[in-house]
């Protein structure tokens, strides 16, 4: 059987899927379909892609998600047409907004077969491009090759972005002879001497500033280097709400997060004179109220750039603490501190994240969808242990414990902790049966209030001050309660139910001492 496999002539999806491992890739989150079929084929005829099965799409691009904030280079999806990509696209929405590189192939049907609008025909293009910054369908199983060479490569782009290939049936079919040669990979641009002496200027010209930070500017190095700034500067150094990845704790210098709310930020910001921007936008309200502000910048501040998000922060960091005197500074760094805590009383979202910091291990990853239970305490973890935050970018619920999947297979050696809301868990609950299939150390934490607490939050705010019974019955997620103990498990995944502060510090303290999928409900 072996050797007629390896007889057979090399078709179209096999080409693709050479170049797309000569080009680095090295994941697959598929579902696929019909269309399909002779890419996952030529997985037993192409060593080095790791194929990963999600049941649901919005599954395999959330964990795409995570892999690239991870490793910093593109995993593939394989999704089954239009309303397969449309399944995923909230993730790639997440994505997008996370500067995550990711490379989705699209089974189409065959040209041929176009023409007579069978059910699945739909305008897959018009699906991607919201969420794609290069949309392309092969014509040519002999071009096919070097159509994921350009995917590759856009996606690859700095500061990563999504590239969309559709594959239509007979493309993957049809015979090719050969396979694309790789294609040298970019750099982020330089940002020039001018840019950050005129930076330099402004900071040490007394200003109160603010310098804030995303992307490549938030890891260790760049960190290091605005530490540096800040420290000769008296510069405070910010990062967004909700940055796609962070390193933080003991050993590392400390950022501030903007908080959520627009009022919260005008009183944060009160007083800045200048801000800097570094890969990062200027801040505006997560949603429009009424009688709030949405741009945040503070009246008679002003705004600065020192890169954009395809530009060398880590560099013109670098060069910018040279620029201000700072290159000896020696900047502040944070200490370890464990929380204390009583284990008697009432189990809160405060208590669960103290415990959480206590008992982090060293070099962990954090992916956080914990939303109105985990988002006041997040300053609780920056005395723990060594670790990476991943954020919720484009606010789309139903992200992290897709994302946690992709950091979990892109960094193996390290332990995963998905702080996930019990609302948003909801929208993604098949993330489990993967992490149970590939084995993943991944422990998701849910917080079970038992209600969509964040809209009946939001729902005083934006002034719909009149809400009775119907209005609560749409923030409750009770009548019936979920049963996480048993959604957990029939998927493969141990789970466990905590209703006190001992048996939530027991029960964590231990799941940070084993390897494998966990779920811990926390009743709030």
């Amino acid at each position: 059987m072996n050797d007629v496999v390896k007889s057979c002539p090399m078709n179209g999806a096999e080409s693709l899927l050479r170049t797309l491992v000569e080009n680095g890739v090295e994941v697959c989150f598929a579902n696929p379909g019909t269309s399909e079929m002779h890419f996952v084929a030529a997985l037993d005829r192409v060593s080095g892609m790791r194929p990963v099965l999600a049941l649901q799409e919005n599954v395999a691009t959330g964990a795409a998600d995570g892999y690239g904030r991870m490793t910093g280079k593109p995993a593939c999806t394989l999704l089954h047409l239009g309303p397969g990509l449309a399944n995923g696209l909230a993730n790639l929405h997440n994505a997008r907004r996370a500067d995550s590189p990711i490379v989705n192939i699209v089974g189409d049907h065959a040209t041929t077969h176009l023409q007579y609008d069978a059910p699945l025909t739909s305008d897959i293009h018009g699906f991607a491009r919201p969420v794609s910054e290069w949309v392309y369908t092969s014509s040519s199983s002999q071009q096919v090759g070097a159509d994921a060479a350009r995917a590759v490569r856009v996606a690859s782009e700095s500061p990563g972005q999504i590239a969309t290939l559709i594959l239509p049936a007979d493309i993957a079919w049809n015979e090719a002879e050969s396979v694309a040669s790789c294609l040298a990979p970019s750099t982020p641009a330089t940002v020039s001497a001018e840019t950050v002496h005129r930076v330099a200027e402004l900071l040490n010209s007394g200003l109160k500033t603010a310098i804030l930070m995303r992307g490549a500017a938030l890891l260790e190095p760049g960190l290091t280097a605005a530490g540096r700034i800040a420290e000769k500067t008296g510069a405070r150094l910010l990062c967004d709400t909700f940055a796609p990845r962070i390193q933080r704790g003991a050993g590392r210098v400390a950022v501030e997060r903007l908080p959520y709310f627009s009022e919260q930020v005008v009183d944060f910001l009160a007083g800045t004179e200048l801000i800097v921007l570094v890969g990062a936008k200027p801040p505006v309200s997560f949603f429009a109220y009424p009688d709030k502000p949405s741009w945040l910048t503070p009246e008679g501040c002003r705004l600065t750039r020192l890169t954009e998000a395809h530009e060398d922060s880590l560099q013109a960091l670098e060069d910018l603490a040279h620029a201000c005197g700072a290159t000896q500074t020696e900047p502040f760094r944070t200490r370890h501190k464990a929380p204390e805590y009583a284990l008697d009383g009432d189990v809160n979202a405060e208590f669960v994240m103290q415990v959480i910091a206590r008992y982090l291990p060293e070099n962990a990853i954090i992916t956080d969808e914990s939303a109105s239970s985990g988002f006041p305490y997040y300053d609780i973890t920056e005395t723990a242990a060594a670790h990476d935050y991943l954020n919720l970018t484009g606010g789309a619920l139903g992200s992290m414990m897709a994302v946690s999947i992709g950091a979990a297979i892109a960094c193996p050696e390290r332990k995963v902790i998905n702080l996930q809301g019990d609302g948003s868990a909801m929208y993604l609950l098949p993330s489990l049966w993967t992490q149970a299939r590939e084995n993943l150390d991944v422990v998701t934490v849910v917080y079970s209030n038992r209600s969509y607490n964040i809209l009946d939050n939001e729902l005083k705010r934006v002034g719909a001050m009149h809400q009775g019974q119907s209005a609560a019955s749409l923030m409750s997620l009770e009548n019936p309660s979920i049963n996480w103990l048993s959604l957990a498990s029939g998927m493969g995944v141990r789970a466990v139910r905590t209703e006190t502060r001992k048996s939530f510090d027991m029960v964590f303290r231990e799941a940070m001492q084993c390897s494998g999928p966990q779920l811990i409900e926390v009743v709030l």
